[in-house]
């Protein structure tokens, strides 16, 4: 990553345990897609309810050389399982996106049958 990751707490207070997480995430990212340029994922606590619990948004926007990615979950009273479900939907988006670029060089190859 030619940039380092920013990590952003609103409205909760700083965790190292979480911002451990986040960063562990991210080099698994760096890992899958080891062309990404930045990375920056923001963590907020929404307001309180009082008929429910902590809920928590994550965003995560991934700049890569050919795409960007942007993801948003929110509403989850785990802030870990929040991070898992948007780290797991960048995941997809760049493999998907990996994945369009290879059947295209391939095309232009012509070693894929085009599309029915």
């Amino acid at each position: 990553m030619r940039t380092p990751p920013t990590i952003t707490m609103r409205h909760m207070p700083q965790s190292e345990a979480l911002e451990a997480r986040i960063l562990k995430k991210v080099a698994k990212l760096e890992e899958f897609h080891p062309e990404i340029i930045s990375c920056a994922v923001t963590i907020e606590e929404e307001r309180r309810h009082q008929q429910q619990g902590r809920l928590f948004k994550v965003r995560i926007v991934v700049h890569a050389p050919d795409h960007d990615v942007v993801v948003n979950r929110d509403n989850d009273e785990d802030p870990y399982v929040a991070l898992r479900d948007a780290f797991d939907a960048v995941a997809r988006q760049l493999a998907d996106r990996a994945q369009q670029l290879a059947d295209r060089a391939r095309l232009q190859r012509g070693t894929m049958p085009p599309p029915e």
